[in-house]
């Protein structure tokens, strides 16, 4: 089963996503303008939103014809913390490995 941390570290993976989202921090932005730095197709641009609003990190806004995109930062607060917890654990268990071999090493 999937959850929103692995759709949000998923969208997170690929470097077009990332600059998508890049461009999104500096404010809303129609499809078509996203899709125009890259040397792709617009379906292809198209999917990798959907990724992105799959993982809650960009929310769409229609306007008769146009639809608009904004970076919702929110599902990156969920990431962090996962991290941070990684991140203290393996800190944590690494330090008990030194305090063995310190202890091991001073017998």
């Amino acid at each position: 089963m999937q959850t929103a941390l692995d759709d949000t570290l998923t969208a997170l993976a690929d470097p077009t996503r990332r600059a998508i989202l890049a461009r999104l921090a500096t404010g809303e932005a129609r499809v078509t303008e996203l899709a125009k730095p890259f040397d792709i197709s617009l379906n292809s641009v198209s999917k990798h939103i959907r990724m992105l609003e799959r993982a809650r990190l960009v929310t769409r806004r229609v306007a008769g014809r146009d639809h608009f995109l904004s970076f919702d930062p929110a599902p990156l607060d969920a990431a962090q913390a996962w991290i941070a917890e990684q991140k203290a654990l393996w800190a944590w268990r690494l330090d008990r490995l030194d305090d063995v071999l310190n202890t091991e090493g001073a017998s």
